[in-house]
């Protein structure tokens, strides 16, 4: 799977948080996607790749609409049982941190992509969501990108992204199972929190 466009597509997930729990999760996902787009095309120090800048921005902004422990959890699959209460609070913290890092610079490298916003299906009381969208490159193909969503009391939150049929929590599992088998789950927060050390 293409990690990067899957990380990129996370990014484009940035709106304001007021009143997001009245908005339904495809006008969340369009106001958030338009909104990011006016913002990078106006902002020349994320353009020249001001990290610092930019996972502030990822931090303020975009965080507020994603279930990180849901991700986690299901990341982990299987092996989420296996931790206790403080390494779960410590996977969900090195895995936020991660993410966060990682698709900050995948939106500094913005460059004139569009997005194309597909019909909602879902009944009024469905709790759960998929919105799906396509990312078109400039002169390329577009990459069709699905948003799983849940409705929580905070409002509509993003658990899982899929580009072109594959899951990122799915991608992530496999790794994460293979550094357990070997190490432990002491060993994969380990392993997460110096890769997000090395990339500070």
């Amino acid at each position: 799977m293409k990690i990067k466009n899957c990380l990129a597509a996370l990014v484009l997930f940035i709106t304001a948080t007021v009143f997001a729990a009245d908005i339904a999760p495809d006008a969340l996902v369009k106001n958030a996607a338009e909104e990011v787009l006016t913002i990078i095309k106006q902002d020349k120090d994320i353009q020249a790749g001001n990290t610092k800048k930019v996972v502030e921005l990822v931090e303020a902004k975009v965080l507020p609409h994603f279930d990180f422990t849901r991700m986690t959890r299901l990341a982990m699959g299987r092996n989420w049982n296996q931790a206790n209460d403080a390494q779960k609070q410590s996977l969900v913290k090195e895995f936020r941190t991660l993410l966060v890092r990682t698709y900050s610079v995948s939106l500094s490298q913005y460059r004139n992509q569009t997005i194309d916003y597909k019909p909602l299906k879902m009944a009024p009381d469905d709790k759960e969501a998929t919105v799906k969208t396509a990312v078109v490159q400039p002169g390329g193909q577009a990459i069709p990108i699905d948003y799983r969503m849940s409705k929580t009391p905070e409002g509509w939150k993003v658990f899982d992204i899929s580009v072109d049929g594959v899951s990122l929590v799915t991608n992530y599992r496999g790794s994460f199972n293979s550094t357990i088998e070997q190490s432990g789950v002491d060993g994969l927060i380990k392993s997460l929190a110096e890769k997000n050390k090395s990339a500070k």
